[in-house]
């Protein structure tokens, strides 16, 4: 590593990255309405996925910043006040309203690429109901993918399932020509986007070189700091030669500039930087513990998590149980501005119950009774919040460290 760089601490790091992913304040305020939506604004976007153990992703995000939160709020946004969108970035996600301009080069981009790829493992034939599926919400509404091709034949009718309209609503979608207008549990409605987006985001049009330049500026600035390719991986709007391009570029003009980020080995790694960026001094996180959904935005990279925090975390949905390291589906545990361990817990919903069966450690991680104590109140927080009036911990709930 060159000496010329600035080198940024392993400590400082982590205050700046946790700061720029909203987790170095007290989750605070009322988790709802203008105050949530500021949350989600400073995000960019929150990821949303169906797996439901304690609650679904998108919830347990908001909740790890706002502690009133409550899931209708999103909804809220989504479906009523119309300041979010749902869309695609490296996943389903909800978005900000004011960046769906934005998005107009993605559509394009997607129209062409997926139906190449999709003729590839999707059914035959989606390409021929594109005008029967928008002339059946036309004349009859917004509706899901039960309520097309209903003589196609189907495997086993799960979300797997992509029968040929079920993918014609998928691309019609992710080509912009419609929208998700509400979800119905997790099942997605979809409507005429014009039904849907409000006319003024609509309408606006931004060329592709000023799409280019906002997606990488908007993605460093709420990262903290990072290289090209975790830029172009951000938002997922820009390819990886852009992405590069416009760091060129951007540090050129002193926009940006190279730093030093000390991994917590102690190896150093050349990222970009705001130069501004170089005498701020963020608050540490609270010390309080929260239990964060694997798919938070501060972990969902999972190479950056260990890189900075030395949190090495797979998820093992699709491992077999008896192969499972640790459990279907564990929470990472963050105190501060560590990551104490993963926790397996889950609610069971007909007994209104939730259970914690393990909370593991990270190797050097204490668990004394004051670690214990306060993990004890973050599980008896998400207890309360997730709705279970009866919270049970397993005899030996507290185990040793596995890695």
């Amino acid at each position: 590593m060159s000496l010329s760089l600035p080198v940024i601490s392993n400590s400082r790091a982590r205050h700046i990255f946790l700061e720029a992913h909203g987790l170095t304040a007290p989750p605070t305020g009322p988790g709802k309405g203008a105050a949530l939506q500021s949350i989600v604004d400073g995000l960019g976007f929150v990821q949303l996925d169906s797996i439901n153990t304690v609650a679904r992703a998108q919830h347990m995000i908001l909740r790890s910043r706002a502690g009133q939160y409550r899931p209708k709020a999103l909804a809220h946004l989504l479906e009523r006040d119309r300041t979010m969108f749902e869309h695609w970035t490296h996943d389903a996600s909800a978005i900000s309203m004011e960046l769906y301009p934005y998005w107009r080069m993605k559509f394009e981009r997607d129209a062409a690429n997926l139906k190449s790829r999709w003729k590839n493992w999707r059914r035959d034939g989606f390409e021929q109901k594109f005008d029967d599926v928008l002339k059946r919400i036309s004349d009859h509404g917004p509706c899901c993918s039960a309520d097309v091709g209903e003589d196609e034949a189907r495997s086993s009718g799960g979300w797997w399932d992509w029968h040929p309209s079920k993918t014609a609503l998928e691309y019609l979608w992710r080509s912009g020509q419609l929208s998700v207008t509400r979800r119905d549990g997790f099942r997605k409605i979809y409507d005429l986007t014009e039904n849907v987006i409000p006319l003024n985001h609509l309408n606006s049009f931004v060329p592709d070189s000023e799409i280019i330049d906002w997606a990488c500026g908007a993605a460093l600035d709420k990262l903290g700091f990072a290289t090209s390719g975790e830029i172009a991986a951000f938002w997922d709007l820009v390819t990886p030669a852009e992405a590069k391009a416009w760091c060129a570029s951007a540090q050129a003009s002193r926009d940006i500039i190279e730093v030093a980020i000390t991994n917590v080995d102690g190896s150093t790694r050349k990222t970009f930087m705001r130069p501004e960026m170089l005498d701020h001094v963020p608050a540490p996180p609270p010390s309080r513990v929260r239990i964060m959904s694997p798919f938070d935005p501060a972990l969902r990279d999972r190479k950056r998590a260990e890189r900075l925090f030395g949190f090495f975390y797979r998820i093992e949905i699709f491992v077999p149980e008896a192969k499972r390291q640790y459990g279907y589906y564990v929470f990472p545990v963050m105190e501060g501005a560590r990551l104490i361990g993963r926790i397996d817990l889950k609610c069971f919903r007909p007994e209104n119950c939730m259970r914690v069966k393990a909370f593991w450690p990270e190797r050097g991680q204490k668990t004394g009774s004051g670690r214990i104590a306060r993990l004890t109140s973050e599980i008896e927080r998400l207890s309360r919040w997730a709705g279970a009036t009866d919270l049970q911990f397993a005899p030996d709930w507290i185990r040793e460290p596995l890695s």
